[in-house]
């Protein structure tokens, strides 16, 4: 075939330089720098999130909490904490919770909701209300009205008693005996003229004396008895009377005081109950508030504690704090232990024992956003399987429970069970696609429990605005990252960067985090020059600099093309022998190289032999698109009389697992060329998958293989002939660097676009391919003429070996 002929078929489907790359005009940028316009105060795309995100948040219905999907560095925890917060500013503030002393079972404290702020003033009120009453109490007690109306009291049951015994001594003298108090008991003894009667006067009386003595006696004697129950129960009376002044200027104290932080709660019904038990178990446990010297009993239910925290069960713990927030609270929990997520009860060692106390009680983060939002990172979550069940649990029972973990574990004893707490929390998870599906497929409470998924994209559409909208973002990073502002052509570099990075010059990317990286390091290398903006020169100096610092193992792949380690033709034609290519990635950083094809045909029943795969080193993608081989050769070629062949491919020195079908295309190139004996270019290199019906479809990493092919080319030296062949679908996602796009302008390099194997082999082999007729035959002088030719060699050939063996 004529050199110019295939001239003409290459330039056909060759590519234009203005199709090797979307530029971005600095002149549609209308000011100096980026310091003169307004920092970005919105969502640049995102509509999808942003809609979900809105109904999410304004659903009120249980289990509508939100899951967020998206890609690192779409900048979704920022836009989620800015939005949510922006939201939660306009809602009112919550209660505040407190946990309080439950006098009738001091191992299950109560919650007590009090209005948002009150918490603290709430404890502060009573620890304020304990420290006079410990100086009050003593104070009344020691008090000339309490002495003297106890003194009156005393005295009047003193008279009383005496006015018993008085009527006993009067009924004893009246039958000559005396009654002699003693320690232990009282003793009768009979008297004459006023003297007692001796032993020896006793034994000088008649019987009946004696008997009348002795029955004198007996009778004092059991009036004494019944005088002793008489003065118990004066004594009791005595007590119960003190007792009762004793409560009643308690509770004149007390009240005094309760009426005052009563006045201020008077609409919390729990508040209330609460003081009064407060009230009622300070009048029972007055001898608490004296001093140590005078209350006999000290701490008998407490004997590990302080005599100073005595008093500790009057206390209020105040659970949380919303005084001070401007609306709901938002919070972004960072580290979801247990603990942090549901709270803890704290311990105190002491004296060789463990005790605790509901003042040790802390609030975790999930109580913290009780009435707002609470933000965390769901890969966290899962680091601890019990968080992600106390949370479900909490989530689905609209409650919450303080508890030591070793109870959820099943291990242990806990010493106190706070009363659970009414939980109205909008929960919001932030992770990956992949960690959504596995939930949302293996967990059935997920889909009842996180109705709503905000989905952030990565890429948005190139349109005027949106350019537009990325130079207000440069502003707003300039603005709190304090950076030099960036010139129109520095902003134009930027947008050129973001098509670049999503591969598609119809779009932007939106992935934030690294367009912040290049903007803070396109920021240093300018300083370093003392230039007062950054251009485009410091931005293009950040690429560079950056791809420096992480393509030592690129180098060295290079080296080895450079030195034919790796051997590579980039000039003259080789049957069955092809340049396909392929993506290097290691971590972020990735670049393509080529890789040489071969494929030998042979007769055979075998058909396509993928050597990668016996190799077990071929992955399942890879299969399937070499298999797809088999049922293109199969449409064009095995119509009319079966397919007697087989064919062994591989790829040279490659010993690594290979993936991905965007070398089907180029093998099937390699499987053409070696049928039909045409010679293919070597300096033409091939990326793109097939189908079995011939089309070639759209790749990924189409950019970091044109230029990988261009460094090996320009290595060995550009001849004008070299360039790679790409799928026509993927012509917008060329996005080229300026050293390709200078030699195409050259006419050093050339990009050619292909829809079909047939003008792919065309470009290749400067050979038509041919178009079979209404029998099904290739005419001669093309590619697939060549083939049929020796497709129909092979099968004759074996038709005369079976009647030979015959």
């Amino acid at each position: 075939m004529s050199k110019k002929l295939s001239e003409k078929l290459s330039k056909k489907l060759e590519l234009k330089v203005s199709d090797l790359r979307g530029v971005c005009d600095h002149r549609v940028f209308k000011f100096k720098n980026t310091a003169e316009i307004k920092p970005l105060d919105e969502i640049i795309g995102q509509e999808r999130a942003v809609q979900a995100l809105e109904f999410g948040l304004n659903m009120n219905h249980s289990g509508y909490n939100i899951f967020v999907t998206g890609l690192e560095g779409t900048g979704k925890s920022t836009i989620i904490n800015d939005y949510v917060t922006k939201h939660a500013a306009k809602l009112p503030r919550p209660n505040d919770w407190c946990l309080v002393n439950n006098f009738k079972d001091e191992f299950r404290p109560l919650a007590v909701e009090v209005p948002s702020g009150k918490a603290i003033s709430l404890s502060r009120k009573i620890n304020r209300l304990l420290q006079k009453l410990k100086t009050d109490l003593p104070a009344a007690f020691e008090s000339e009205p309490y002495l003297n109306r106890l003194s009156a009291i005393k005295n009047k049951y003193a008279d009383k008693q005496n006015r018993v015994f008085q009527k006993i001594e009067a009924f004893a003298a009246r039958n000559s005996l005396q009654i002699i108090k003693t320690e232990d008991e009282y003793e009768t003894v009979p008297v004459v003229n006023g003297e007692p009667l001796t032993a020896e006067d006793h034994d000088q009386l008649s019987d009946d004396q004696k008997r009348q003595i002795e029955d004198n006696i007996r009778q004092i004697r059991n009036r004494i008895d019944m005088a002793s129950v008489e003065i118990d129960k004066l004594n009791n009376a005595l007590r119960s009377d003190i007792e009762a002044i004793m409560d009643d200027a308690t509770r004149s104290i007390v009240e005094s005081h309760l009426d005052k932080i009563r006045s201020e709660f008077k609409d919390c019904r729990d508040v209330l109950i609460h003081l009064s038990e407060i009230e009622q178990d300070i009048i029972e446990n007055v001898h608490l508030f004296m001093p140590a010297n005078a209350s006999g009993s000290g701490d008998e239910d407490h004997p590990a504690l302080s005599p100073k925290s005595r008093l500790f069960r009057y206390q209020v713990n105040p659970l949380t704090d919303n005084g001070a927030r401007k609306g709901a609270p938002v919070i972004f929990e960072t580290n979801p232990t247990y603990h942090n997520l549901m709270g803890r009860i704290e311990k105190r060692a002491r004296m060789g024992t463990v005790t605790t106390d509901f003042t040790m009680v802390q609030a975790g983060s999930l109580l913290e956003a009780n009435g707002g939002f609470l933000i965390m990172d769901i890969e966290s979550v899962l680091m601890n399987p019990i968080v992600w069940q106390a949370l479900k649990r909490a989530l689905q029972n609209k409650s919450i429970q303080i508890e030591d973990i070793a109870e959820e574990t099943g291990f242990g004893s806990v010493s106190l069970r706070p009363a659970a707490i009414p939980l109205k929390v909008k929960v919001i998870l932030l992770g990956s696609y992949d960690t959504f599906e596995i939930l949302q497929n293996n967990d059935r409470r997920f889909n009842k429990t996180f109705k709503v998924r905000a989905d952030f994209d990565y890429e948005v559409e190139k349109t005027p605005d949106t350019v537009q909208q990325y130079a207000h973002f440069i502003a707003r990073v300039c603005h709190e990252e304090n950076l030099l502002a960036f010139t129109p052509k520095g902003v134009a570099t930027i947008v050129e960067y973001g098509q670049k990075y999503v591969a598609d010059r119809d779009k932007l990317s939106i992935r934030f985090g690294p367009l912040l990286g290049v903007l803070k390091e396109a920021d240093y290398w300018a300083r370093r020059n003392n230039a007062r903006y950054v251009t485009d020169k410091y931005v293009v100096k950040a690429f560079n600099e950056y791809r420096f610092r992480y393509n030592l193992y690129e180098q060295k792949i290079h080296d080895s093309y450079h030195d034919d380690t790796i051997m590579i033709d980039v000039g003259g034609a080789v049957v069955g022998q092809v340049n396909a290519l392929a993506v290097y990635q290691i971590g972020d950083f990735s670049f393509g190289r080529p890789v040489r094809i071969t494929a030998e045909t042979f007769m055979g029943k075998q058909g396509v032999v993928n050597i990668e795969r016996e190799a077990k080193l071929s992955g399942s993608t890879h299969d399937k698109g070499v298999l797809i081989l088999s049922g293109y050769m199969g449409r064009i070629f095995a119509q009319n009389y079966p397919l007697n062949l087989a064919i062994s491919i591989t790829f040279e020195q490659s010993y690594g697992e290979i993936d991905g079908d965007s070398a089907s295309s180029t093998e099937l190139y390699a499987i053409l060329s070696s049928l039909s004996g045409i010679p293919i270019d070597q300096g033409i290199a091939v990326t793109g998958s097939v189908n079995q019906k011939g089309k070639v479809q759209a790749i990924g990493g189409v950019n970091h293989k044109i230029e990988g092919f261009f460094e090996v080319c320009k290595t060995r030296g550009l001849t004008g002939r070299q360039g790679v062949i790409i799928p026509r679908a993927n012509r917008k996602n060329l996005m080229l660097s300026r050293d390709v796009i200078n030699a195409v302008k050259k006419r050093r390099f050339h990009v050619y676009q292909v829809a079909t194997v047939e003008e792919g082999i065309e470009v290749l082999t400067g050979t038509p391919a041919g178009k079979a007729d209404q029998d099904g035959n290739f005419p001669r002088g093309t590619v697939y003429g060549a083939v049929q030719q020796k497709l129909r060699h092979y099968f004759k050939r074996s038709l005369e070996l079976k009647k030979e063996l015959e």
